[in-house]
């Protein structure tokens, strides 16, 4: 295809599945936590960096292995995020976004700035689990079974994600009380106690996303600086509509990026940027964003 190698085509677009893995958790938990609670959450990346760090802890401290960073570093981190909320974001409740928006780019700067003081910008290395390692020869390309891995685990979290919030009752409970929190509290319903929880899930799944990053990306303090703004230019292009909306744009625009690697390598690093600035120019609310 235009001489380019299948090879090398198939490759990159493997690489764009695993940014745009990283990308749709990421954005998800923008998406939750914006949508249901109206926080413009800027400490999303450095959570996303605390999320692979703890799982580096818990390795080289306690012995913890990858399968339990997997389930230990999202609880660490989301608990780490209902401590923020109730301290914190509680207070700027009924207030401008732009309030939570300097508040959590601040939280970020500070989170950073520590671990960058004590690690230093080089990366730790982790490795992969040994379940995970070697890939399978498809033919036109090689296939490493933990990239395969990231991209189905993240997209069958990020669905299972959308089916919880729009599907269940507990989904719908968590929309009402975002909506109309006076008449779910006449109904006995903890609001404060939902809304703190549903800050922790979306940070959680940021940390989640650390923890499957940290083999690919090794562990850094800046990793999260490099990422978050890649992530806001998703959830603006895709627009604040629906959960699904994160997901997809987030896989879609993480394709868009490999393949741009493959025919103008020099657009690569710009090329999302390129789509959000025309996507404001022509539907500021973004693709399937509502106006407001």
């Amino acid at each position: 295809m235009f001489g380019i190698p299948t090879q090398a085509l198939f490759s990159q677009l493997l690489l764009g599945l695993i940014n745009g893995s990283f990308y749709a958790m990421l954005s998800l938990g923008l998406a939750v936590i914006f949508g249901m609670l109206n926080i413009v959450n800027f400490a999303h990346g450095a959570l996303y960096m605390m999320g692979a760090f703890v799982a580096w802890f818990l390795l080289n401290w306690f012995g913890v292995n990858y399968w339990g960073a997997l389930v230990l570093a999202p609880l660490v981190v989301g608990a780490l995020g209902v401590v923020i909320e109730r301290t914190m974001l509680q207070r700027l409740a009924g207030l401008d976004h732009l309030y939570g928006l300097l508040l959590t780019f601040g939280l970020a700067l500070i989170i950073q700035g520590g671990f960058q003081n004590v690690y230093g910008s080089s990366g730790q290395p982790y490795a992969i689990p040994p379940q995970l390692t070697g890939g399978q020869n498809l033919g036109f390309m090689f296939l490493p079974n933990y990239r395969a891995w990231v991209v189905v685990f993240s997209l069958t979290v990020c669905l299972a994600t959308w089916f919880a919030i729009e599907k269940t009752s507990l989904g719908a409970k968590l929309r009402a009380a975002t909506e109309n929190p006076t008449l779910v509290r006449a109904f006995g319903i903890n609001v404060p106690l939902m809304i703190t929880l549903t800050y922790g899930f979306g940070v959680a799944l940021a940390g989640l996303a650390g923890v499957l990053s940290a083999p690919i990306n090794q562990v850094r303090p800046l990793m999260g600086a490099d990422l978050i703004i890649v992530v806001f230019s998703v959830v603006v292009i895709g627009g604040m509509g629906s959960i699904m909306v994160s997901i997809v744009t987030g896989f879609a625009l993480g394709i868009c990026e490999g393949l741009t690697k493959v025919f103008y390598p020099e657009a690569s690093n710009i090329v999302i940027f390129v789509i959000m600035a025309v996507v404001l120019l022509i539907k500021p609310a973004g693709l399937f964003g509502r106006a407001a």
